[in-house]
């Protein structure tokens, strides 16, 4: 069944919060992993994840952001979301509709440090890059949001 004919019961709603992380040569930070239900399909998303109950997004993608590169600020250094999209996709049995939020954190390095990871992500995830924008719009490889090269470009020329 296609993702728009879903019933909107077999959703589990939740909101989001994603982090667009671009260092000084003004490469994105992506992660590559996998759907544990299906690890043969890999693809490329964007720092972030769910909100936790009592969370703002700001705090939430901090949150992300600590756990899955190392990187520790306040929620108030992401300033206001740069886009959002609803995004729907299967992952572990289960079929998620994700209201998501994402900011933009610009660092002149980082060295990811994947210590907080917990192990969902170290049994899914396998590479980690950074991803010129140039390389986003001539890569096969399958990445998201589909539509991160021309936020990317719109972002970095503002």
């Amino acid at each position: 069944m296609a993702m728009s004919q879903r019933d909107s019961s077999a959703f589990v709603v939740r909101p989001g919060a994603r982090v667009l992380l671009v260092d000084g040569m003004e490469r994105v930070l992506l992660l590559r992993g996998s759907d544990p239900a299906n690890p043969t399909e890999r693809y490329w998303f964007t720092v972030g994840g769910g909100v936790d109950t009592g969370e703002t997004r700001a705090q939430a993608a901090a949150r992300e952001l600590w756990e899955e590169t190392g990187l520790a600020i306040p929620p108030d250094a992401l300033g206001e979301p740069v886009w959002q999209e609803v995004a729907e996709f299967p992952f572990d049995g289960h079929w998620y509709r994700q209201d998501q939020e994402f900011f933009l954190m610009r660092v002149p390095r980082w060295d990811v440090n994947t210590a907080g990871w917990e192990e969902l992500e170290r049994r899914t995830v396998d590479q980690i890059r950074w991803w010129k924008v140039d390389e986003l719009e001539s890569t096969d490889e399958t990445y998201y949001p589909a539509e991160l090269p021309v936020l990317l470009r719109r972002l970095l020329a503002g």
